[in-house]
């Protein structure tokens, strides 16, 4: 991959448009978990040392959906501003980070750091339209993307907008790829544990295989497998979408499945609950994190492991009465010799949760981003588009 980083750049006194990725938790208002903020300070800094006017711009949860539930568009607009993330990351900052009432049509308040509010508050960024990234590009000299979280979407604010802008990565996107890179071509054994509950991981568990030694399932993607394998999974929740996909992967001697589980009488913290074997879930229970023998099973399989991708919780890790396999195998995990990468989202969240994050090579900010970036072999459009842009520009 070639492309230019900040340190490729003359940004001396420039204005530089920063895409990041602060499409965080907000609780009453307040930001309930700012590790995407704290992994954007060092490019800041940066561009603070070299005296440089900062605008950021990001997305923020999902506003189509939101309307599509009957929301009005002032509900929307006040439920999903970006403000309170501008109030956060000055906190963190120490310094005042001003908030900017739009991301295009704006005149930009006269500010060392600037927040715009939500691109997706413009139907224009995700149709990737040139004429709506022509107008981000307008704000400012210089485009860095420092939004790895983002980098997997075929958006304005990070693939069209580089047709406008001399365009670079910034510290935390050229830190994604070059440890994700390492699972590209990794050094074996080589691991994966493939867990949670999203439909969107057939594509990467393709990939892997002709990568891995073993590949570990978990969560419910593992009641879809044991569905697929004819187990009688009861009451657990399983995924519709990934069952027919899953069929084919049967009979794979690189997968391993869980052989025993914790199962409730009811999806609650407080629920009754038993270890049983997979093939004697009472009628009417759920599965909701995998068992002693399981959780020895795969630490025996991660062991000898030299490289190990963990993507997806094995558990309803949420619930400390289900977390014991989630929590247990991360313990593991921590303790080896080995380059062990967490591939954001949920399995992120645990292995910060129960204190290993810092005990891991690298956390991934980006769940679905990490994931497409082993399937498409590194070829993300936002990626891309850096590399296409790389020349484009004098520097």
């Amino acid at each position: 991959m070639k492309f230019l980083t900040l340190k490729d750049m003359a940004l001396e006194n420039k204005r530089v448009l920063v895409r990041v990725d602060y499409n965080v938790p907000l609780k009453n208002g307040i930001v309930a978990d700012d590790t995407r903020l704290e992994a954007t300070v060092p490019t800041i800094n940066y561009l603070l040392e070299k005296n440089c006017k900062i605008i950021l711009m990001s997305h923020l949860g999902r506003p189509k959906d939101e309307y599509e539930k009957g929301k009005s568009v002032e509900d929307v607009k006040r439920e999903l501003s970006l403000n309170p993330v501008a109030e956060n990351l000055s906190g963190i900052l120490g310094i005042d980070v001003v908030f900017a009432g739009d991301c295009v049509d704006i005149r930009l308040p006269d500010a060392d750091i600037i927040l715009l509010e939500n691109l997706r508050f413009h139907d224009e960024e995700e149709k990737n339209n040139e004429a709506f990234a022509q107008k981000l590009a307008s704000l400012a000299d210089v485009y860095v993307n420092d939004a790895f979280g983002a980098s997997h979407r075929k958006h304005a604010s990070v693939h069209a907008i580089t047709n406008f802008l001399p365009s670079c990565a910034g510290f935390l996107l050229e830190k994604e790829i070059n440890e994700l890179s390492k699972l590209l071509n990794p050094e074996k054994p080589f691991v994966a544990i493939i867990g949670g509950a999203k439909a969107d991981k057939i594509g990467v568990m393709r990939a892997l295989l002709s990568k891995v030694d073993s590949l570990i399932i978990g969560g419910v993607l593992a009641n879809t497998f044991l569905k697929a394998k004819g187990v009688d999974i009861r009451k657990s929740k399983f995924d519709e979408e990934s069952l027919q996909h899953a069929k084919e992967f049967i009979g794979n001697k690189k997968i391993l499945l869980p052989v025993d589980v914790i199962v409730a009488d009811r999806f609650e913290e407080n629920a009754d609950s038993k270890e049983v074997s997979i093939n004697k879930i009472p009628n009417d229970w759920m599965v909701m994190d995998i068992g002693s023998n399981t959780i020895e099973a795969y630490k025996e399989k991660l062991s000898h492991a030299k490289t190990v991708l963990w993507a997806g919780p094995l558990g309803v890790f949420e619930f400390k009465k289900f977390s014991s396999g989630t929590r247990k195998i991360a313990e593991f995990i921590s303790s080896l010799y080995a380059a062990t990468i967490i591939g954001g989202g949920d399995s992120a969240a645990a292995v910060e949760k129960f204190g290993f994050a810092e005990k891991m090579t690298h956390v991934s900010t980006g769940g679905g981003a990490s994931l497409e970036f082993i399937e498409k072999d590194g070829k993300l459009p936002a990626i891309v588009a850096l590399e296409e842009a790389h020349g484009r520009f004098k520097k």
